[in-house]
């Protein structure tokens, strides 16, 4: 999955395809000749702190990108990165095929209606409070155990309202700590027991460069690292910003699972 920000502020990309469609689409094109599967169209910014925006500003960001990359490459499975079900809906109408969810719900009553009525895959990840709280809001007992106490009451909440194509995305950054972070990687195969995808997004994040000290500017080979890691624990969907970097890790780990055949 090929990260698409149309933001001022991502902490990464932030303003690089912001109002510029001629960048957005070279970008675009870019993410599907090194092998994006999905392109995920983003418009509001959720790195720690960042500034909240309103619906109409995010529909503005979103919808005219999607219309625009769908018109330009009508093959490509597009993803609508929000938490708010009308932009969901009006993104899926526009022509996206997925909705990435940060908030899983929690943000938006309606969002999991919303997703039955579509019928689309959906990508719910945890987090607690928002990106302009999140950070204040890492105080864990048992963390493995709470994130999958989470996506079991969530999936059977959608199950009831008969969704089935979820896909589960642990969160990493959003209202834990780097220590946490990496605590979750460590376990990551015991989300397997929900029988479900797990989406993984470590991309450039600060458990990489913070910890390696140096700039998220720096932090592609750490991110392959850590998404090596992840494809080796069970993930189906890498989330990234370099996407022919995630593609040749997943070449040479399927070479490897079929040699000891």
């Amino acid at each position: 999955m090929g990260i698409l920000n149309v933001t001022p502020d991502s902490f990464y990309d932030g303003g690089k395809y912001y109002q510029d469609e001629n960048a957005l689409l070279n970008q675009a094109e870019k993410l599907l000749q090194e092998g994006a599967t999905i392109l995920d169209i983003g418009g509001y910014s959720s790195r720690p702190g960042a500034q909240a925006i309103g619906m109409e500003e995010e529909k503005k960001r979103v919808l005219k990108s999607i219309k625009s990359v769908a018109k330009a490459f009508p093959k490509a499975y597009l993803s609508v990165d929000t938490f708010r079900s009308e932009v969901a809906r009006e993104a899926v109408e526009a022509g996206a095929c997925m909705i990435n969810d940060i908030a899983g719900g929690n943000l938006d009553d309606h969002m999991f209606e919303t997703v039955s009525q579509l019928q689309v895959p959906y990508v719910m990840m945890h987090m607690r409070g928002t990106p302009q709280t999140m950070k204040q809001l890492t105080q864990y007992d048992h963390l493995v155990l709470e994130l999958l106490d989470y996506f079991q009451r969530k999936l059977a909440e959608l199950r009831l309202l008969g969704v089935n194509d979820v896909i589960l995305d642990p969160g990493f950054g959003f209202a834990k700590t780097i220590d946490q972070n990496f605590e979750l990687l460590q376990n990551l195969e015991a989300f397997q027991v929900l029988d479900a995808p797990l989406l993984v997004g470590v991309s450039r994040k600060s458990m990489v460069y913070k910890r390696l000290g140096i700039s998220p500017n720096d932090a592609l080979n750490g991110t392959t690292v850590l998404n090596t890691v992840s494809l080796l624990k069970g993930a189906s969907i890498l989330r990234v910003h370099d996407v022919k970097e995630a593609v040749e890790a997943v070449k040479l780990l399927n070479l490897l699972s079929s040699s000891t055949k």
